[in-house]
């Protein structure tokens, strides 16, 4: 039994329909589903949001320049949760028996800190020990939720995912300061690994997959920090990431490859959409029959911003292009 499916989404799909949307992820996937995220609805309904309202002990709410740190729960909070509360409701009905892999996304503690701001209107990542209450509270609010959804749930297993997109301008110094003109100091990447690790520790019993969408996402320090898989955007690879993306795999980390389009366009052939994965897996003289075992096929990124009925042919079409992978690896 594998611990992944062969295909499955990123996160967020269009619309605002709770049972619809886990209609579209359980049809889609019927080896690997995903509990969708619903952005449309409006804030708490964002991924920063929907994280924001999983914290322990820690509270944010919308200001005009994005989510606050506050005090205690307030409307925001509430709603994020409510939201949350529907959409597993929707998930529960719709995957009743179910056994095998069943993915759950949140946001990672360090896109969190970027985004997060203080009382003083900067970024949580400004502040050292903000940052570690921050991994803190995120970390026992991810093992609540991954309980929850395993009641609801029991024959599943449970695939945390965390959203880095963020991570590569924490490394860099790239993340901007509240007034725009400078950006803040680049994290230390000992810290910044051994947070994840923290973090990623919080599912022992089963994998996590880190995602970013963000051109160089750091594979060899996901992998050091305990990441069994790697989510990307397929078409940002470049040749520069070939020797981390080689070592990555034959240490047996699976590859999220993000090959179908996040927004709406006209589909190649299934066969086709994987094309660059089988030719990086040649420049790479990686053995053909390990590609079906090493790789999971997802859309670019996820699809909030694509209509309804592309979003489904999308998901549809990733199903279609894993199969192709796996009967024509050569």
């Amino acid at each position: 039994m594998s611990d992944f499916g062969p295909a499955t989404g990123v996160g967020s799909l269009p619309g605002t329909d709770a049972r619809e949307a886990a209609k579209t992820a359980t049809g889609s996937f019927e080896d690997f589903p995903f509990l969708p995220e619903l952005p449309a609805r409006g804030p708490g309904a964002d991924m920063i949001g929907r994280t924001a309202g999983l914290l322990v002990e820690l509270y944010a709410r919308v200001e005009p320049s994005g989510w606050r740190l506050g005090d205690r729960p307030g409307r925001d909070t509430r709603r994020a949760r409510s939201w949350l509360g529907e959409d597993l409701d929707a998930l529960e009905e719709f995957t009743q028996e179910y056994t095998g892999p069943l993915k759950v996304q949140a946001v990672g503690p360090w896109t969190l800190a970027a985004a997060l701001e203080l009382r003083n209107g900067e970024s949580a990542l400004s502040d050292p020990g903000a940052c570690r209450d921050l991994a803190a509270s995120l970390a026992e609010g991810l093992r609540l939720h991954l309980a929850e959804v395993q009641r609801r749930i029991p024959g599943a297993r449970l695939v945390l995912q965390l959203d880095e997109p963020s991570l590569t301008a924490v490394l860099r110094g790239q993340v901007k300061t509240a007034s725009g003109y400078r950006t803040h100091r680049a994290v230390d990447r000992q810290l910044v690994e051994s947070t994840l690790r923290d973090v990623l520790g919080v599912h022992a019993d089963g994998p996590v997959v880190v995602h970013s969408c963000a051109p160089d996402v750091p594979f060899a320090l996901l992998r050091r920090a305990g990441a069994a898989a790697v989510s990307f955007d397929f078409s940002l690879l470049t040749e520069r990431d070939d020797d981390v993306i080689g070592e990555a795999v034959e240490a047996g980390t699976r590859l999220f490859a993000g090959v179908v389009p996040g927004t709406d366009t006209a589909l190649s052939d299934p066969a086709g959409s994987v094309m660059g994965v089988r030719t990086l897996w040649r420049r790479l003289g990686l053995r053909p029959g390990l590609l079906a075992e090493s790789v999971t096929v997802t859309p670019a990124c996820g699809l909030a911003g694509a209509s309804p009925a592309y979003a489904r042919q999308a998901l549809a079409h990733c199903v279609r292009a894993a199969r192709s992978l796996a009967d024509n690896p050569e």
